[in-house]
């Protein structure tokens, strides 16, 4: 049982990790409904790492999960949603350098509990097909317009006509976005939703719906859709102008200049909290900026424009024909009686690991061409009644195989067959075309090769730190002017040291002098009283200097006392005066440990200042 609601507890948790996270960016004093929700769902984006899936790996996904072969109603649940979202991000990591890899687990936890939390608020353990294409779709990354022409083609029939109750059904999904962000209130779902999207149109094909969608400004329910690709577009853009309000001298994002104040200015954060100084009002009419232009560069286009020498802008975006492709046919190639056996035929087809075409026709049957039409049918009957071929993992493969097979027949075919000259003379003109759209790609290639080698080199130069990056950092301009002051301390200290071991010595040398003198005139009493009594035959009294001399061990205090004078040396080698001599001994040797230890503190401080740099550094390449 504590086991239990520990887990309960952990799994709880989970699920308010992400709302916990979003809370504590304080979107909220955003006072516009439309950029609070928009930076709302970036931010679930990016924790969740859906920016970095295009749309077109999600459609990839879509299909290897088998979703494109189920209806929109379909329900499933939790457990087979989990293997969906673990497929995207494990193919993600797959894609991502070894540098660049994504918590795949902390992902798919965050996402998981994201779409329940979403589109399963009453608990029942499962979302449809439509639901989980509709959230995936819009929230992943990529270009808004490939985003749309995959959604208008879930809500389309085969003529290409947008299907008004299919459309309704995806507005009713893709706005419980917002209100799983608790923007319910400004962008909710409402019955006449549809309607203010398109409210006259009866027949909508896929330029008019892109027309809508894309519009400036779009739909009132949708508005927040494609701010939310803006804001992905301008994270990185850098403004050189100061906020009016905030003073800050460069902005990142965008932009908002006042069309009614003289060249007043507010970075996003200002105009987002509503912030106004001086003469200037909210109520002013804003105009918002994605780009920099320097004055010059506005000033020649302003110059080309009055004299007509600015191109016609290109449309903003392409046309797309109003009839869909319709996909390849292959009834006619199929016989009208399928292969009575089925599973011999699949388990002949299967079976083998990967043999050459010339054995899969030995072990099949004894009429290859019998066999591969059989093998198509099956394939075509059964992908025509929605069922699945094959539920091994190489489903795929085999089909694969089975076409690049068939096409392979048939070119052997013709290849045999003989052909009158004005086939040959269509197939020259077919090879010769091919032959220059070979080369045109192969040139296509090239550009590309070297634009990609020119972007690594740029990228490389801007992750070389400079040391304009150095002085913008002020942790490490603190870090460094602390280091400068500790060594200039330091350096006064050994100064100072320095001069009171000099004055030592010179007290030293006058100690030593007067010791000298004063064995002088001892030595010159004790000659004076030897005098008067010459019969004794004694010898003169040897000098005391002298005969300690000889006494004295080689390793004694005179290796410490090396540079000193004369004097001090000779003191130091008397036999009397122990105490006094290892008194100065001791009072040297810490003067010189001292400073042993000051020239290390200052090696230390040096290297330290050493690897902080070091550091920044790699920091700033990162």
């Amino acid at each position: 049982m504590i086991e239990e609601s520990g887990k309960r507890r952990r799994t709880m948790a989970e699920k308010r990790q992400l709302f916990m996270e979003m809370r504590a960016q304080n979107f909220d004093v955003i006072r516009l409904s439309t950029y609070r929700t928009a930076c709302k769902l970036r931010f679930v984006q990016k924790r969740c790492n859906l920016h970095l899936v295009d749309i077109w790996n999600m459609i990839e996904a879509f299909r290897d999960n088998g979703l494109n072969t189920l209806d929109h109603n379909t329900e499933i649940n939790v457990s087979r949603l989990e293997t969906i979202i673990s497929s995207i991000y494990y193919q993600l990591n797959k894609r991502l350098p070894s540098t660049h890899q994504i918590s795949v687990e902390q992902s798919i936890s965050l996402l998981l509990n994201f779409m329940i939390a979403a589109y399963d608020s009453e608990g029942h353990g499962k979302l449809t097909v439509f639901s989980v294409k509709a959230m995936l779709a819009t929230m992943c990354g990529g270009k808004i317009l490939d985003k749309l022409r995959y959604i208008f083609s879930q809500i389309s029939d085969s003529n290409g006509l947008m299907i008004f109750s299919k459309f309704d059904q995806f507005l009713r999904e893709v706005l419980k976005l917002p209100t799983a962000v608790f923007e319910g209130p400004s962008f909710g779902y409402t019955e006449h939703s549809v309607r203010t999207c398109f409210p006259q149109q009866k027949k909508v094909m896929l330029n008019m719906f892109l027309d809508t969608l894309m519009a400036d400004p779009p739909p009132q329910c949708l508005v927040w859709l494609p701010l939310m690709h803006r804001l992905a577009h301008v994270e990185n853009v850098f403004h050189p102008v100061e906020c009016s309000y905030c003073h800050c001298e460069s902005m990142m994002g965008f932009r908002y200049r006042c069309q009614q104040c003289h060249n007043y200015q507010l970075c996003q954060n200002c105009f987002w909290r509503g912030h106004a100084s001086g003469p200037h009002s909210n109520q002013h009419q804003m105009k918002e900026h994605s780009s920099w232009k320097s004055p010059a560069k506005k000033l020649s286009h302003a110059i080309s424009k009055s004299l007509g020498c600015v191109p016609s802008r290109e449309p903003p975006r392409p046309l797309f024909p109003e009839q869909p492709e319709k996909p390849l046919d292959l009834a006619h190639i199929v016989p009208p009686r399928p292969v009575s056996n089925m599973n011999e035929a699949m388990v002949t087809h299967v079976s083998s690991g990967a043999p050459t075409p010339t054995k899969r026709c030995q072990r099949s049957s004894p009429d290859p061409a019998r066999d591969e039409h059989a093998l198509i049918a099956t394939f075509v009957r059964h992908l025509r009644s929605g069922a699945r071929v094959l539920d091994s993992p190489g489903r795929l493969d085999e089909e694969h195989r089975l076409i690049a097979r068939y096409a392979a027949r048939l070119a052997a075919e013709a290849g045999s067959a003989p052909r009158p000259p004005a086939d040959l003379a269509f197939s020259f003109d077919a090879n010769k075309q091919q032959r220059q759209l070979i080369a045109e790609l192969e040139n296509k290639n090239r550009e590309i090769l070297q634009e990609i080698q020119r972007l690594r080199l740029e990228h490389e130069q801007a992750s070389q730190p400079t040391p304009e990056k150095a002085q913008q950092n002020p942790t490490l301009l603190a870090e460094l002017r602390l280091l400068r002051q500790r060594k200039d301390e330091l350096e006064q200290r050994m100064s100072a040291l320095q001069e009171s071991r000099r004055e030592l010595m010179v007290q030293l040398e006058g100690l030593m002098k007067l010791l000298k003198e004063e064995e002088q005139k001892q030595a010159a009493q004790a000659a004076g009283s030897a005098q008067p009594s010459p019969t004794h035959g004694r010898p003169p009294p040897v000098p005391v200097r002298s005969a300690s001399a000889g006494s004295t061990p080689t390793h004694g205090p005179q290796d410490t006392l090396t540079g000193l004078g004369g004097d001090v040396q000779e003191a130091f080698t008397q036999g009397t005066r122990r105490n006094l001599r290892n008194d100065l001994l001791v009072a040297a040797d810490s003067i010189t440990n001292t400073m042993s230890s000051l020239v290390k503190e200052l090696h230390s401080e040096e290297e330290d200042e050493e690897e902080t740099e070091k550091l920044q550094n790699g920091k700033d390449r990162g």
